[in-house]
């Protein structure tokens, strides 16, 4: 299972917020570039980089915060937030993402999000589908669609869709555990799909279980910045698997 780190950025800088509302905004790091290298420096390959400036604005705003961290790291960096254009993808890939990451669009403009899917393949687009009782939220969460979580993804895996990004947005920065239940479910309904976990991871104990699960991947945030799990064990883990 890849360890995915998340860096989520406000105004240039690295912040966290608490089940996606801006209000709760704590600021962790002046220097997005500073936290990327000290994962780097601890056998980490992967970077989940949110541009929430960009999810409220509705097009991307921190592209040159992507370009600084994929020109002097070699994170292999998945990229999103407010990417509703072909030239917000552009711009993206241009700025260094290796993948982007698509949630609003894939619940707004399902034929904009096919177009990149078939566009760019199956490897670089990944969809967002973040819920909130089990409805798939949009806007940086500000918003709750009529879509049903389950059916969505799979009526997006029908499509050709590999990566999804599944964050229940009641757990997101809570450390109060992931939604394991939630995450059994949808590999049971959407089989070979690879589903990256995110939200509400809280100890390391929990990352093996989501590995045993069948999650290709797992986003954590909070529980790094806030030393509930060290860099020094995820890089033991990455080095045993």
């Amino acid at each position: 299972m890849r360890i995915i780190p998340a860096i989520d950025i406000i105004e240039g800088k690295c912040v966290r917020l608490s089940k996606g509302d801006y209000a709760t905004k704590k600021i962790y790091n002046e220097s997005p570039l500073e936290v990327a290298k000290e994962f780097e420096a601890h056998g980490i390959k992967y970077l989940h980089l949110v541009d929430l400036d960009g999810a409220k604005s509705k097009h991307i705003v921190n592209h040159k915060v992507l370009e600084q961290i994929a020109v002097q790291t070699k994170l292999n960096i998945d990229f999103g937030g407010g990417l509703k254009q072909d030239e917000d993808l552009r711009i993206a890939f241009e700025s260094g993402a290796k993948q982007v990451t698509g949630g609003s669009i894939a619940v707004k403009n399902k034929e904009v999000f096919l177009g990149w899917l078939k566009q760019y393949g199956a490897d670089k687009i990944i969809l967002g589908a973040d819920a909130k009782d089990e409805k798939v939220a949009v806007s940086g969460w500000l918003e709750e669609s009529k879509e049903d979580l389950v059916p969505f993804i799979q009526g997006y895996q029908k499509n050709g869709i590999a990566y999804v990004i599944c964050t229940d947005i009641s757990k997101d920065g809570m450390l109060e555990g992931p939604s394991f239940e939630l995450y059994h479910r949808i590999l049971n309904k959407a089989p070979n799909l690879k589903l990256i976990a995110s939200g509400g991871i809280s100890t390391f104990d929990e990352l093996p279980k989501l590995a045993e699960m069948g999650c290709e991947g797992t986003i954590i945030g909070k529980a790094i910045y806030e030393n509930r799990i060290r860099l020094k064990q995820l890089e033991d883990y990455i080095l045993s698997v």
